[in-house]
């Protein structure tokens, strides 16, 4: 950690996203630059239409991938010291290669480093490749974990009766799992959605028209040979493009980003009101602090931090899907520099992952809390009342209940004399009679376990 890093990504918290490192660090880019570099030197190795790439021996073969495979910190410098004097860093990366070419038996093939490309043929493959990695790698599993954490703790309390609110108010009983269920299910559709996003490529030069490909090889089918070489990257082939790939996929991929933070921001916020309440009690670490003058404090920090982090990545990607979308004609840089900023946006989420799923699994249920507010709540039965006395088509049934109980101190003996009172079948009136509003939970723990047991 450096403690002059400007970014927490890179000081306070770097050990927490280290992880991304590989996939989404500077170092990473050159690397999959790299990466695509070296592919396509080998596939036109194996066209025949293509003439000036030569069979590569097997040993040949290795080199070209080991440029890839074994890229190290010794070759990231050697391509930044190369930027230095170029000012370009795809060129850079061209040159780099062609050093290690010249090193083997394919100094012959130095030439075809590069060929036809444009920079951002490079580029947009790289990042694409990038960014899907480290989503299916690193975030997509720590996801994951949060969801399992998150269905353990709504199964723990799936039975547990609540005091649901709503506009801050006493409302209809529910129980905790129920309400942690519905967050599991909303943040399991955003997931799903996200690691199904397409990455798309485009491979096709300087103004996506193939100008320079069809000059020196004007019978080769450069589209196939295209969507072939983008296909075999694991991406999906854009075929219409301008000089860069438009990036809409990444404005979709930032937006399903948002959702998820959104949602999972809407939990953190719950789970600190739950814990405001008394529901939910946090494990004690006894060499933490939880307030600098008032010793007795456990703060709910993870949640916080959890929010922090998630707000700055939704505006990160926010201004990434609106932007990158755009470009003036054919193509401006203005994409370069926002790019390099798509890492950052889902470090922060990562981060805000790992707050809430530490903050989860420090939390321990407090059920008599949440009956004690019930047992205070008698005012709530009024819907299963009043619900009733309309089946048996009974006159004003809301408005005798809103007499009764809107803005009351409502006991059960105050219940239970207007239960006595209404003409409504014997058995009808001994279940209303009976009903406690720790029982008045509906279907609640059916529905949670139906989530949380198919998560």
């Amino acid at each position: 950690m450096s403690m002059r890093a400007i970014s927490p990504i890179d000081g306070r918290y770097s050990e927490k996203v280290s992880p991304l490192r590989d996939y989404l660090s500077e170092w990473a880019l050159m690397k999959y630059r790299v990466l695509v570099e070296a592919r396509w030197l080998l596939a036109m190795s194996r066209y025949a239409e293509i003439t000036h790439a030569r069979r590569f021996s097997n040993v040949e073969t290795d080199f070209v991938n080991s440029l890839w495979r074994a890229f190290d910190d010794g070759a990231a410098e050697r391509i930044k010291s190369i930027e230095c004097l170029t000012n370009h860093d795809v060129k850079a990366v061209e040159y780099y290669i062609r050093e290690r070419l010249a090193e083997t038996s394919l100094r012959d093939v130095t030439e075809s480093a590069h060929f036809a490309c444009t920079s951002d043929d490079i580029n947009n493959l790289a990042y694409a490749m990038m960014f899907r990695d480290a989503v299916r790698e690193v975030w997509s599993p720590a996801a994951r974990s949060l969801l399992r954490g998150l269905a353990g703790l709504a199964r723990s309390v799936a039975d547990s009766p609540m005091l649901a609110r709503t506009h801050g108010q006493p409302a209809t009983p529910t129980t905790m799992g129920k309400e942690l269920a519905v967050f599991a299910y909303r943040l399991r559709r955003q997931l799903n959605g996200i690691e199904s996003q397409e990455y798309l490529g485009k491979f096709n030069g300087a103004v996506g028209a193939f100008n320079a490909h069809h000059v020196a090889y004007p019978r080769a089918d450069w589209q196939a040979i295209a969507k072939e070489f983008v296909g075999g990257l694991g991406l999906t082939y854009n075929p219409l493009t301008t000089q860069i790939e438009p990036h809409d996929y990444l404005a979709e991929l930032a937006h399903g980003f948002m959702r998820f933070n959104t949602v999972l921001l809407d939990c953190c916020r719950d789970m600190w009101s739950y814990i405001s309440l008394g529901y939910f009690r946090q494990r004690l670490k006894r060499q933490e602090v939880g307030s600098s003058t008032m010793p007795h404090k456990i703060n709910p920090i993870d949640f916080e931090n959890a929010e922090a982090n998630l707000g700055i990545s939704s505006a990160g990607f926010a201004h990434l899907a609106d932007k990158l979308p755009l470009s003036r004609l054919q193509r401006d840089l203005s994409d370069s520099s926002a790019m390099r900023n798509f890492g950052g946006a889902i470090a922060h989420s990562y981060l805000a992952i790992q707050s809430a799923e530490r903050g989860i699994s420090n939390l321990a249920a407090d059920r008599e809390a949440m009956s004690g507010d019930l047992e205070e709540a008698w005012a709530v039965l009024a819907e299963a009342v009043q619900t009733v006395m309309r089946k048996h088509h009974l006159p004003g049934a809301y408005e005798q209940l809103k007499m009764l109980t809107r803005g009351q101190s409502v006991s059960s003996a105050d219940l239970h004399d207007f239960i006595g009172s209404l003409d409504i079948p014997h058995e009808e009136k001994l279940m209303l009679l009976q009903l406690k509003p720790d029982a008045y939970t509906g279907r609640a723990l059916e529905l949670a376990l139906q989530v949380v047991d198919g998560q």
